[in-house]
């Protein structure tokens, strides 16, 4: 993927940040230097401690329903994957287990097996019939529960409330240049890519908003995410 020739800001999904006009990628790296780092703000970081502690106070108890269920098949309740952060900084992302015990060899044969579906991953890095995916796993995916322990991320300052989502090493290649724009902030439990149709979203227009994100932050940018958000979990759009 090659880096947009010309990145459009303003457009509807990103209306939260309150961006307009374009810019050239070449202009955006430009504009780098001047962007100040959003892992050292002091109002995000204060406003992503308040809200991790009210949302564990709201959702608690249904944490703990949820990681019961989980574990009927005999396998752990979360897992941890690990994600580039701030600064380009490794940590381990926490969720609900969502797949099946052995994941990775059901999913290696489901690939080896289905050609459409290896064209599929290589090109979003997920797959609209995942055969590793549990009975609850999809509730979870549809509705977004499966983030939920992303909030003791949040506490221990490795991830925000809001950001981009939090990629994989594999993931660096396709920021190319954007990336640097990535690393001015902490991942995000969710974002405008999630409020913005998330797995129906091509992953040049992903890039997009988490540079737009960096560049336009404003506090109310990220409670008017967070109040999408909730409408996001209900309806389930574009998630799978």
């Amino acid at each position: 993927m090659a880096i947009p020739q010309s990145i459009q800001l303003g457009a509807a999904p990103l209306a939260p940040v309150s961006l307009a006009g374009t810019a050239s990628a070449a202009e955006l790296v430009a504009r780098l230097p001047f962007a100040e780092p959003l892992y050292g703000n002091r109002v995000k970081r204060v406003f992503d401690v308040v809200g991790a502690l009210g949302l564990l106070v709201l959702f608690g108890p249904l944490m703990l329903v949820v990681a019961l269920l989980i574990t009927f098949d005999g396998g752990p309740a979360v897992f941890g994957h690990r994600r580039i952060g701030a600064d380009g900084r490794g940590f381990t992302c926490w969720k609900f287990r969502s797949m099946v015990v052995n994941a990775q060899e059901a999913f290696d044969s489901f690939l080896a097996n289905n050609p459409e579906a290896r064209a599929e991953w290589e090109a979003t890095r997920k797959l609209r019939n995942d055969p590793r995916v549990t009975w609850i796993g999809h509730i979870l995916r549809r509705t977004s529960l499966d983030e939920l322990p992303q909030l003791f991320n949040v506490l221990t300052g490795e991830m925000s409330l809001v950001g981009p989502r939090p990629i994989v090493e594999e993931e660096v290649c396709r920021y190319h240049a954007c990336f640097a724009f990535y690393t001015r902030c902490r991942p995000g439990l969710t974002g405008l890519w999630q409020v913005s149709g998330r797995n129906d979203v091509d992953y040049v227009r992903r890039v997009q908003m988490d540079t737009a994100y960096v560049l336009g932050w404003s506090l109310w940018g990220d409670i008017h995410i967070l109040l999408r958000t909730a409408g996001v979990m209900v309806s389930g759009k574009g998630a799978y």
